[in-house]
C-alpha cells in the first residue's frame, strides 16, 4: 500500500446560483410572484415596472374598470352597435342594478362582492335587535363558540362563567340564537341539532311524525348502527313503523346546522360567498381552438430604466469619466435587472410550454369533461417538453389552472386520473336505490369498463366524504 498524488479531470454537476434563482422563481405562485416583483421595484433602482389592472378572476387587464372576459360570461361580447357606457351599464344590471351610482373607473363587481356580511355578524344585528345590553356579551361570545359546522364547542356553564353571568341567563340567550338562526345551530352533537329541527318544524306547523322524537331521545345509537328490530321492541311498534321514522330522518333532516341549509348559511366561517384563487395559466376556446396564457403576462410590464440603460452604455463606450463606486453600482442593478426580468421570462415560458402539453393530450378532459380524463404522468410531460421531471414537477405544484369552462382547478388535476373514476363512483352512489355495499360498487364499474379493487373504491368514497353503506 502507498500514498500519491494524481492529476486528471472530472466532470461534476455544480448547481449555480443562477439556477437556483430560476427554479426559485418558477416554483413561485401567481400571487407570491406579484409580491417579489413588487418587492423588487422597491429595492432595484434599475428596475421599473408598469402595472396594469387585472381582474381578481380571470387576470384579464380591466378596462375602464370592467372586466370584459368575465362579463361575457359564454364568449358573447357586448354588442357591435353599443358604446362601452352601454355595456357598462348592462352589466351593472345584470350583477343586480344596484350599482349605478358607481362610475366606470370605480366599479369593481368583486370588492362589493367581498364587503358582504359574514353570517355571524348578520345573527349578532338580528340578536341586537331584540336583546338588552345585558345580554349581548353573552350573544357574542356564544357566536364566537361556533365551530364551522354551527356546533356550540363550549358548555353552557363555562360560557356562563367566562361572561359572569347566571346560567339561565346563557340558555335564554341561547334558545333565542336557536330561533333567530339556522334549525339546529347551537346543538352541542348531532342529536340535539336533529331535536331542535323537529322542534322548529313542529313551530311551522308542520305535523311531527309518530315515533321520530322517542328514536331520537332515546335509540340515536341504534338508529345510526341500523338496530331496527331492537328498537321496534323496545318501543313496541313494527320494524315497518320504524323505517318510516328512519326514512322521515333521512329526508328532513340534517345531522348539521349549516350544511345543506340556503344560500346564505354556506357563508357561515368566511368572510363572504365569493372565493377565489387566481389562477397562474388561463386556457380559452378562441374560434374553436384552446389557447394557453400566463396570467401574469398581462399584469406587468418590466423594464430596464432608461436612465440606467444610458449609463450602462456611456461606461461601455468609456466617453465619460464615473467613479469607480458609481460604476459598480450601475453594473450591479443593470446586470440584477437583466437576470431578473429572464427568470420571468422564462418562467414565463416554462408554463406555457408544460400547459400547451398538457392542453394537448388532455383535450377531451377540457372540452367535455372530468369523464374523459387521461392517465398522464409529469415523467410524460417532461418527455414531451424536453424538461426535466424535477422541473414540471416543480413548475406546477401549488398552480391553478382555469379552464374554458370558467372553472379553476389545481395543475395536479391534470396528473389525477383517479378524479374520473371518482365522478363515476359518486354518481353511482347518487342513483343507488338501496344503499350499496363496496363490492356492489366494483361490480357496477366493471360493468362500465372500470376495473379497481374494493378497498379503491372505499379509498375513493371516504375522499369524496361519502358514508359506507350501513351508515347511508
Amino acid at each position: 500500500m502507498d500514498i500519491s498524488l494524481d492529476m486528471g479531470f472530472e466532470q461534476s454537476a455544480k448547481v449555480s446560483p443562477t439556477l437556483i434563482a430560476v427554479n426559485h422563481v418558477l416554483a413561485l405562485s401567481s400571487q407570491e410572484l406579484q409580491y417579489l416583483i413588487k418587492q423588487e421595484a422597491e429595492e432595484n433602482p434599475a428596475f421599473e415596472i408598469v402595472e396594469n389592472s387585472t381582474c381578481t378572476i380571470c387576470g384579464e387587464v380591466l378596462k375602464n374598470g370592467l372586466c370584459l372576459s368575465c362579463s361575457r360570461g359564454s364568449d358573447a361580447g357586448p354588442p357591435a352597435n353599443s358604446s362601452q357606457d352601454d355595456f357598462a351599464s348592462a352589466y351593472r344590471e345584470d350583477l343586480g342594478g344596484s350599482f349605478t351610482n358607481y362610475r366606470d373607473d370605480e366599479f369593481d363587481p368583486v370588492s362589493l362582492v367581498a364587503s358582504e356580511p359574514s353570517m355571524r355578524e348578520r345573527l349578532l344585528l338580528d340578536m341586537r335587535a331584540v336583546l338588552e345590553a345585558d345580554d349581548l356579551s353573552i350573544a357574542d361570545y356564544l357566536l364566537g363558540s361556533l365551530d364551522d359546522k354551527g356546533f356550540l364547542s363550549a358548555t353552557i356553564v363555562a360560557i356562563a362563567e367566562q361572561c359572569r353571568k347566571p346560567v339561565e341567563q346563557v340558555e335564554w340567550v341561547l334558545k333565542l340564537l336557536q330561533r333567530l338562526g339556522p334549525p339546529g345551530i347551537g346543538a352541542q352533537d348531532p342529536r340535539e341539532c336533529l331535536l331542535l329541527q323537529l322542534d322548529s318544524m313542529v313551530q311551522d306547523g308542520e305535523n311531527e311524525p309518530p315515533h321520530v322524537r322517542a328514536i331520537l331521545e332515546d335509540y340515536f345509537i341504534e338508529l345510526g348502527e341500523h338496530k331496527y328490530t331492537q328498537i321496534a321492541h323496545k318501543l313496541g311498534i313494527t320494524l315497518e313503523e320504524v323505517e318510516e321514522a328512519r326514512e322521515f330522518i333521512r329526508s328532513n333532516l340534517t345531522p348539521y346546522p349549516v350544511i345543506d341549509a340556503d344560500e346564505d348559511i354556506a357563508t357561515w366561517g368566511r368572510v363572504s360567498k365569493a372565493q377565489y384563487v387566481s389562477p397562474d395559466v388561463l386556457i380559452r376556446e378562441v374560434d374553436g381552438k384552446l389557447e394557453v396564457e400566463v396570467a401574469e403576462s398581462h399584469r406587468f410590464f418590466m423594464r430596464l430604466n432608461p436612465l440606467y440603460s444610458q449609463i450602462a452604455g456611456d461606461l461601455r463606450s468609456k466617453q465619460y469619466a464615473y467613479s469607480e463606486g458609481d460604476k459598480r453600482h450601475i453594473q450591479q442593478y443593470v446586470s440584477r435587472t437583466k437576470l431578473f426580468i429572464s427568470n420571468i421570462k422564462q418562467r414565463r415560458e416554462t408554463l406555457t410550454k408544460i400547459s400547451k402539453a398538457l392542453v394537448e393530450y388532455q383535450e377531451d378532459f377540457l372540452r367535455q369533461g372530468v369523464r374523459h380524463l387521461r392517465p398522464l404522468t409529469r415523467a410524460q410531460i417532461a418527455e414531451v417538453t424536453g424538461l426535466h421531471e424535477s422541473t414540471v414537477s416543480r413548475a406546477t405544484a401549488g398552480k391553478y389552472v382555469m379552464l374554458p369552462n370558467r372553472q379553476v382547478v389545481p395543475f395536479s388535476d391534470f396528473f389525477t386520473a383517479s378524479l374520473s373514476v371518482k365522478d363515476v363512483i359518486k354518481e353511482i352512489i347518487e342513483q343507488e336505490g338501496k344503499p350499496m355495499a363496496d363490492r356492489e360498487i366494483v361490480v357496477r364499474l366493471r360493468e362500465r369498463g372500470i376495473r379497481i379493487a374494493r378497498r379503491t373504491v372505499a379509498k375513493y368514497r371516504s375522499q369524496l366524504h361519502i358514508l359506507p353503506s350501513t351508515l347511508r
